[in-house]
């Protein structure tokens, strides 16, 4: 079985160096001998914020590939309501209850690739940034176009005004981080009672309040007294 499972990698492997009008990629991590850890690429789709950048994934192959999914997640930061700013998770069916024996890592890397084009808000992996889509596109495409020149080595044709940010611009970015990841409407939820927000995220983690991928949830009774009580300094 392991064997027919790193014949087909290999085979695979091949495909994609044998094309070379996609630009898909898929090498060994590091360049070592173990292909069941690849580093894939592809570039960013024309005709969205993200053309002209080159986007990394980090391919784990499981044991009972093609059976199973590879789990794949963006090296590459992106600004993309279904890839996690803060980590890289993807949420794409294909790479988990659509997946078919009959898919290949390329395929699922062309998917990736797809989604850039087609991002899908309501259902998201990152909050934040399905609600920048979905109340304010302009704005999205411009932080998602930024990033890309940042991140994923696209030119920069002046839009993004990279050299030009205004103070306000990066105060931004900085509120963002501020966050943690933890869904902003979470968070400000208790900044209304009167607490700032990196208190707020400090006592959501010295209680170890899970981060949801960035959506927002509902806590328990317990944690809204554990968070309460760390806030109050008791």
């Amino acid at each position: 079985m392991a064997s027919n499972r790193m014949r087909r990698i290999g085979k695979e492997m091949a495909d994609i160096h044998a094309d070379t009008k996609s630009q898909i990629t898929a090498v060994p991590v590091n360049e070592q001998e173990d292909i069941t850890h690849l580093r894939g690429s592809f570039p960013g789709p024309p005709g969205t914020p993200y053309e002209g950048g080159t986007y990394n994934i980090d391919i784990k192959i499981p044991t009972d590939y093609p059976f199973r999914p590879p789990v794949m997640k963006f090296e590459t930061k992106v600004w993309h309501p279904n890839v996690s700013s803060q980590t890289g998770a993807i949420c794409l069916d294909t790479l988990s209850s659509a997946w078919s024996p009959v898919l290949t890592i390329k395929s699922a890397l062309l998917s990736l690739q797809s989604l850039l084009s087609t991002p899908e808000p309501k259902d998201p992996q990152d909050a934040e940034v399905a609600n920048m889509l979905l109340r304010k596109p302009k704005e999205f495409e411009r932080v998602a176009r930024q990033w890309a020149v940042i991140y994923a080595g696209a030119s920069s044709d002046g839009s993004e005004n990279i050299a030009g940010q205004d103070e306000t611009e990066g105060a931004m970015f900085d509120n963002l981080a501020q966050y943690d990841g933890y869904n902003r409407d979470l968070v400000d939820r208790f900044g209304s009672m009167g607490f700032d927000v990196a208190r707020v995220v400090g006592a959501f983690r010295d209680v170890g309040i899970d981060r949801n991928g960035g959506k927002d949830h509902q806590l328990s009774e317990g944690q809204m007294g554990d968070v309460t009580g760390r806030l109050l300094g008791e």
